[in-house]
């Protein structure tokens, strides 16, 4: 799994014109879903992404956390994040699981969410074309891959 993590001071996501997601401060999450993930990597990335120290503190300084803050997530499923552009100039998608491995996956990466925020997040819909409008904050942007946990 790869997940781009934004701080946001807002982010929506809209399909056919009507807005299925949204939240004020937070972070909005890019995952890209591979054949070989499980539900190991849903509860690592997960609690790695709601413990991120990246908010500032009372002396502006990085120091406090998602969770810490009771902001909001905005996940967005983004199978481009596995694209391999080393030959050609079209990209190829052959990493990224298809929806029947990745839907599970990825309603399954949200309830984990849910469950560490104490709370609903707000998501994108799986495959549908999605317009995303967002204010990165800092900006602050993190990249994290499950196959580099150690």
């Amino acid at each position: 799994m790869i997940a781009v993590i934004q701080r946001v001071n807002y982010a929506k996501v809209t399909v056919n014109n009507q807005v299925v997601g949204k939240i004020g401060n937070g972070l909005l999450i890019f995952l890209g879903i591979e054949h070989s993930d499980n539900k190991e990597d849903i509860i690592w990335l997960t609690n790695k992404i709601v413990n991120l120290r990246i908010f500032d503190d009372e002396n502006a300084v990085m120091n406090k956390s998602c969770l810490e803050l009771n902001f909001n997530i905005l996940t967005v499923s983004q199978f481009t994040l596995h694209a391999r552009t080393k030959k050609g100039n079209r990209p190829s998608y052959i990493d990224a699981a298809p929806p029947d491995i990745a839907i599970p996956l990825y309603e399954e990466f949200i309830s984990q969410l849910n469950i560490l925020m104490n709370k609903e997040t707000q998501k994108g819909i799986f495959g549908a074309h999605m317009d995303v409008e967002l204010l990165n904050d800092g900006p602050v942007t993190i990249i994290i891959d499950t196959k580099n946990k150690k």
